[in-house]
């Protein structure tokens, strides 16, 4: 039987070769899952024992991420924020660059003790409904999509997290047939530009769906939807935020100020980019 310090370096190796960007980090993350301890366990005890059962598994993973699946979908599951989601075909991996979006609209809010009402188009997983609901202890959420996979995803993860009594999900084209008002409103919408989609990393290109990805020709057809619908469903001195691309964050403060919306400000994300457009009603 081989240790898992030789499985990750063999892992490290491969996926190398593949093209992924961080081998190492990956392979390790992997023999993690399938051994159920944490990476850091396994750097302190690289002599750990894969057993034949595991190795099974190990490389069925390990011929997933080769191929460039994301490896939030070969494990089932990412970290963010403060939560463990759920993470399938059907929802495009929760990431870091979005966590700037859910700090940006809790440093708006006052009293995070206050019964808010708030809404999430576009939902996916739920990361970010989910995790404004983890810090708003007596808000209640509405999640939209237009996929069913991804509400099915979504409704999970708040029963996994505890939230699912403050949550809720529904089937829908972005505000069509809802009533308000709304404390806040949070999106992050498909901001790629259509002609830009096959050029990405595999990761994204070839596994994520596509819908939740296409922001029309320039990326910015879901703003120009979004900017009048959510001013029109916001309480006056409500929150509106949106998540947004690499450059598009001047146009889409336009549009926000266009529809309504005060004091459009761009937040920046951990690189720089400006990543997360907030104002308010």
């Amino acid at each position: 039987m081989i240790q898992a310090g030789a499985w990750v370096a063999a892992l490290a190796e491969r996926f190398a070769a593949a093209g992924i960007s961080d081998p190492r980090f990956d392979a390790r993350l992997l023999v993690a899952e399938v051994l159920g301890v944490t990476p850091g366990r396994l750097t302190a005890f690289p002599e750990t024992v894969v057993s034949p059962v595991q190795a099974v598994r190990l490389e069925e993973l390990a011929a997933r991420r080769e191929a460039r699946e994301p490896m939030s979908h070969v494990l089932g599951h990412r970290g963010f924020w403060t939560l463990d989601l759920a993470v399938t075909k059907d929802t495009l991996a929760p990431r870091p660059d979005t966590e700037t979006l859910v700090e940006a609209v809790l440093a708006r809010i006052d009293d995070r003790t206050a019964p808010l009402r708030l809404l999430d188009l576009g939902t996916g997983t739920g990361c970010i409904l989910l995790a404004l609901l983890s810090e708003l202890l007596n808000a209640t959420g509405l999640g939209i999509d237009r996929s069913a996979g991804a509400l099915a995803v979504a409704t999970a993860n708040a029963r996994a997290n505890d939230l699912d009594r403050r949550a809720s999900f529904q089937l829908g084209n972005w505000t069509e047939g809802l009533v308000g008002p709304f404390d806040v409103i949070v999106s992050n919408p498909p901001y790629i530009p259509d002609g830009d989609i096959d050029g990405l990393e595999p990761e994204v290109a070839r596994f994520e769906p596509r819908g939740a990805l296409a922001g029309g020709a320039d990326g910015l057809d879901c703003y120009r939807l979004l900017a009048p619908q959510t001013a029109a469903l916001v309480v006056p001195g409500g929150i509106v935020a949106f998540e947004v691309g690499q450059g598009q964050d001047g146009a889409v403060a336009l549009l926000m100020e266009q529809a309504g919306l005060c004091g459009a400000n761009v937040v920046a994300d951990l690189a720089g980019i400006g990543r997360c457009v907030i104002a308010v009603a």
